[in-house]
């Protein structure tokens, strides 16, 4: 799957809305997603950003898509319910979910971690993914393949120290995941998987290790074969993975 050669028709007439839209593997996923078809919801917090990502889709004549703007630090369950019904209105359903944005918080020792800081990490990279897959729940069973994909980590399968909330709530992440995926697998046409993107050249990754040389690691682009199948009807039987998109860098941690 991480060779997988998609279809260019791969998402043609799907739905999919894409969190952190703006830049890094959000814009690379949305922009990959139009590219094979689908109809893009791109959700993030800086509506200029959305904006630069909604004209390339436009400009390379792919589908029209959709911006959401929503701050997850601040948006509330209303929020989110108003979203799910702005998308029934506009489009009757929706076939895919990507969870990408999140934040990294502080890299320090838990000792001396801010309080205001460990709650605003889990409720954008924990309490907003709830929230919104809980909203569009509905809107994903009325599709015909549905799926949701997670953005998990290394430090949330094996913890590291000085990773702090980043690390909590990608735990957090894994659990929502296996969860979901227990829960639909036998009741639904909706399946649940994560992705581990590794080390990729996002500004994420540029905060948390500052020194590094940004052209030794993976673009976003490199990424999207395993972001492309988890999305398209190929891999209608996989539920409940969480899959390294660089397993042999991870394999030579």
């Amino acid at each position: 799957m991480l060779d997988y050669q998609a279809p260019n028709d791969l998402l043609k007439d799907k739905v999919i809305l894409v969190t952190g839209a703006g830049d890094g593997i959000g814009r690379s996923a949305a922009l990959s997603y139009a590219a094979h078809g689908a109809t893009v919801i791109l959700l993030g917090r800086t509506t200029k950003k959305l904006e630069h990502v909604y004209d390339e889709i436009e400009e390379r004549g792919y589908p029209q898509a959709a911006i959401v703007p929503l701050n997850l630090d601040s948006a509330a369950e209303h929020d989110y319910i108003e979203i799910a019904n702005t998308i029934e209105s506009e489009f009757g359903r929706i076939d895919g979910i990507l969870h990408n944005a999140s934040i990294l918080g502080d890299r320090t020792g838990l000792a001396n971690y801010e309080p205001s800081t460990f709650e605003q990490v889990m409720r954008v990279n924990v309490s907003s993914q709830f929230l919104l897959t809980q909203s569009l729940m509905p809107l994903l069973l009325e599709a015909p393949e549905g799926s949701i994909v997670f953005t998990t980590s290394s430090v949330g399968r094996k913890a590291r120290a000085y990773w702090g909330a980043y690390a909590i709530s990608k735990f957090a992440t894994e659990a929502m995941m296996q969860l979901l995926a227990d829960e639909l697998e036998n009741t639904s046409n909706i399946r649940v998987n994560a992705i581990n993107p590794g080390a990729t050249r996002t500004n994420m990754r540029a905060r948390a290790y500052p020194a590094e040389n940004p052209a030794s690691v993976a673009a976003p682009d490199d990424l999207m074969p395993l972001y492309l199948y988890l999305m398209g009807n190929d891999s209608t039987e996989v539920n409940g993975q969480s899959i390294d998109a660089q397993p042999k860098r991870q394999a030579s941690k």
